[in-house]
């Protein structure tokens, strides 16, 4: 998501950018062969974000949907499970005990879309390329132990890592390591605009206005050579300026799928049955929302102003009144659907309670009320992220021990001022990279980390998190996640506030729309068909 916001999805979007590009419905409808998705995201193309479909920049959800789609990688997730299965590789493993040596053997006669043979020389390429691009809102933390990559011929690959990592195959499913033509990207630059070229099930056409992206345009592509076989023939995703538009188009028929956007009310209309012929199907999310520190700046560089905000919080109060109960509280950065996560934030500071507050401010000699901005993004996790902050300032401000300002910036210049570190206190979503603790813990805590956090711990950085990698069966690793857990619950460098459910809305002779997500929450746009 940044998937990562990175990334990010839940409630049908609400995590990872859900305001719409320019564009929706051109009054042409379906016509009845291909199928139409909706969506509400916004991708565009900006001075920090020229090359919003490259895979060595892109790192949030609606860019990976697009992504997923029209790349290969090495390995991919299956319909479901969480174990990685090959993808552009006909077989993968590690050649050591130690998890540090990956070879790869690829799919004979691969090509890319544009009829380009696609070779071990490729993978090496694409994969070296994130690595020397090295852009600071980019995918380049996903592959920073790869040491070295040998190719002995066109098909076998060696990936040396500098660290054992155990989930070094889920990382390759991701669209970090998406399979580039050599011949059509520069090996050292970011590709600007939106064209894509990949070997994926799908080539993609996309439609762009004012640098935004309008309609991207998916057809099975006859040089596609997987497992995966796309139910449908030609895919078109709209992207629409507001929820309420889409919807209209989706009663209207212009559209067959949402996947992203319903606002919380409209969920609870479908659930209803009040939108005639339109199928909701849910399921537990993996997306969450959290607040994140600025440890090095003076105003919550004391960990007791942080924790201070921990006792005060009142999560219920947010899913209830602003989220309506589509979203659960969150405890921990690691969600619940997700194994090693414990409650370490309500353990440590247990239901909201301002004499605590009030406490740990005075205990560390901090004098009140703590003047404080939180900011977060206009346009990119919906309209309700403002209503969210508000009931934050509401929360904190009625202790008396705060007085909170909140600002709202659009993400393009949210995404690069947070990076810099111009911010107090934010708020930003999350969507796993891959179905595994470690997407939730090292991706925010190592020297590295995307967010550019200052905030160090040696313990997690330098032992634990190696740890935790060499440990080929995860379960093994639950207690040090654990932890890490309760280390990020005492010293508050991250706050988790809630993680959202799954929905996918599908009107009625549309089939597989229960497997529209993977594992990690990716669409796969070649599970879904359409009926007469």
């Amino acid at each position: 998501m940044t998937r990562k916001s990175l990334v990010l999805p839940a409630v049908a979007g609400l995590l990872i950018s859900t305001l719409a590009a320019c564009g929706g419905t051109d009054g042409s409808g379906s016509d009845g062969k291909t199928l139409v998705l909706g969506s509400t995201d916004r991708i565009e193309a900006s001075k920090a974000a020229p090359a919003p479909l490259d895979p060595a920049l892109a790192y949030d959800f609606a860019s990976w949907s697009v992504l997923h789609n029209a790349f290969q990688t090495l390995m991919r997730l299956p319909r479901s499970g969480t174990e990685p299965i090959p993808d552009a590789a006909e077989k993968c493993g590690f050649q050591d005990r130690q998890s540090e040596q990956y070879r790869c053997t690829l799919r004979d006669g691969l090509k890319f879309s544009n009829g380009h043979d696609l070779t071990s020389k490729d993978v090496k390429f694409s994969l070296e390329r994130v690595l020397r691009i090295d852009d600071p809102n980019g995918t380049k933390s996903l592959l920073s132990n790869v040491d070295k990559i040998e190719t002995p011929s066109d098909r076998e690959i060696v990936i040396h890592l500098s660290q054992p990592d155990a989930t070094f195959p889920s990382k390759l499913t991701t669209p970090a390591a998406a399979i580039l033509d050599s011949e059509v990207y520069k090996p050292d630059a970011l590709r600007d605009g939106f064209d894509m070229t990949g070997s994926g099930p799908y080539s993609a056409k996309t439609e762009v206005r004012d640098n935004r992206l309008t309609k991207v345009v998916f057809t099975k592509n006859s040089h596609y050579k997987g497992d995966v076989q796309p139910k449908a023939g030609k895919v078109e995703m709209r992207f629409y300026d507001s929820a309420s538009t889409m919807e209209k188009a989706l009663v209207k028929g212009d559209i067959d799928v949402v996947h992203r956007g319903f606002a919380p009310e409209q969920i609870d209309r479908l659930n209803k049955g009040e939108i005639k012929g339109v199928r909701l199907f849910e399921s537990s999310g993996q997306g969450i929302r959290y607040l994140v520190f600025n440890t090095s700046d003076p105003t919550v560089k004391n960990k007791a102003v942080r924790q201070a905000i921990a006792h005060l919080v009142d999560r219920q109060a947010l899913v209830r009144d602003v989220y309506k109960r589509t979203a659960e509280p969150l405890y921990s950065m690691i969600p619940t659907s997700i194994s090693s996560h414990i409650n370490s934030f309500h353990n440590e500071y247990g239901d909201p309670d301002p004499d605590e507050a009030r406490r740990v401010l005075n205990q560390a000699g901090i004098d009140t009320p703590v003047k404080l901005t939180l900011t977060y993004t206009t346009d990119h996790y919906g309209p309700e992220t403002a209503g969210e902050f508000k009931e934050l300032r509401k929360q904190l401000n009625a202790s008396g021990l705060f007085s909170v300002t909140i600002k709202g910036y659009p993400w393009r210049d949210f995404r690069p001022a947070l990076v810099k570190r111009q911010f107090s206190a934010s708020g930003m979503g999350w969507l796993p990279d891959f179905p595994d603790p470690d997407s939730y813990t090292a991706p925010f805590l190592t020297k590295d980390n995307f967010l550019n956090s200052p905030y160090r711990n040696r313990t997690i950085q330098d032992e634990l998190i190696p740890k935790t990698r060499q440990e080929a069966q995860r379960s093994l690793a639950d207690k040090d996640y654990q932890s890490i857990q309760n280390a990020v619950a005492s010293d508050v460098p991250y706050l988790p506030l809630w993680q959202g459910n799954t929905y996918v809305a599908a009107r009625g002779n549309v089939t597989g729309a229960e497997y529209a997500f993977d594992s990690s929450t990716m669409l796969q746009l070649w599970e879904l068909g359409k009926g007469d």
